[in-house]
């Protein structure tokens, strides 16, 4: 995230000297890889005097960020919960899932102006856990939710589950009463068996209708069953639940032109054909596992 984030820069005619970047990391191995990654590229890097426990040893008390790009480990049970912590302004997390720890240490290190992304499992949208659903309901009320994202499964490389974006922002211009819900469930593409992959385009069109919301361009509009701007007094009588798929509907189908009956019939029709298939197949199987002394 930290060497896209430089090419990022680069690419949109900025400097990467004029980003600087600060991070934690709790195993030892990879906050190594890490400084070294940075240093190799030339990138300006704080990631600490070692690797460290974000939750028990903070090393980053004072630093209030523009930007954060995080990919926190999902459900973690074991983690070191300080009750008393500063971060904790919206409600304590539990002490047996770390998701809302990590959405407040987020929003606790974002400055006056800062925008956070991160990648969470999807039960968070909607848990009913006392303390995450409170947590959720005080941000949510703080006006800090900007977008959430829901995405499909086989993103990774070492997980099929599918996940969801979150995005935090403290400058919401005209947006505190206001979500953007997209439903990015049904995109991507199979390259693998096992992993998917989005197309340029389709990362245009979710970028495209994230920024035109947010700048309030006339090129935004809500897409039945892809995106909605949801009003905060909806998202209350949804009891403060973040699922996308209850804001932006179900997808419109074209109508084919076919009169409902004759669909029907058809359709049926079809069906039934399917199911004299099947009884014939199961038959055959019958006889062939009888024929060998397999009685079923």
């Amino acid at each position: 995230m930290f060497v896209q984030s430089s090419r990022f820069v680069e690419e949109h005619q900025g400097r990467k000297d004029d980003i600087h970047i600060f991070g934690q990391e709790y195993t030892a191995t990879t906050w190594r890889l890490c400084k070294m990654n940075l240093a190799i590229r030339g990138i300006d890097g704080n990631l600490g005097a070692r690797d460290a426990d974000t939750f028990g040893n903070d090393l980053h008390k004072n630093i209030r960020a523009d930007y954060i790009l995080a990919n926190p480990p999902f459900n973690v049970s074991d983690y070191t919960l300080i009750p008393d912590d500063a971060r904790w302004k919206y409600g304590i997390p539990p002490e047996k899932n770390a998701n809302y720890a990590w959405i407040e240490h987020i929003i606790s290190k974002l400055s006056p102006t800062g925008v956070a992304g991160f990648v969470l499992a999807n039960g968070s949208m909607s848990t009913t856990t006392k303390a995450e659903a409170e947590i959720r309901k005080n941000i949510i009320e703080a006006g800090l939710v900007d977008c959430i994202v829901t995405m499909p499964p086989n993103l990774f490389y070492n997980v099929t589950i599918p996940v969801c974006l979150w995005f935090i922002s403290k400058k919401r211009e005209n947006k505190q009463d206001k979500i953007l819900f997209i439903d990015a469930r049904k995109m991507g593409t199979m390259v693998t068996r096992k992993h998917r992959e989005f197309s340029d385009g389709e990362i245009a069109k979710i970028y495209d209708t994230y920024h035109n919301w947010r700048d309030n361009k006339k090129e935004y509009k809500d897409i039945q069953g892809f995106c909605k701007s949801a009003d905060i007094e909806e998202v209350r009588e949804h009891e403060y639940i973040l699922t996308p798929g209850r804001y932006v509907g179900i997808e419109e189908v074209e109508d084919d032109g076919e009169p409902f009956e004759e669909k029907m019939t058809r359709l049926t029709g079809e069906l039934a054909e399917m199911f004299a298939k099947s009884h014939k197949l199961e038959e055959e199987i019958k006889q062939r596992l009888g024929a060998i002394g397999y009685e079923f």
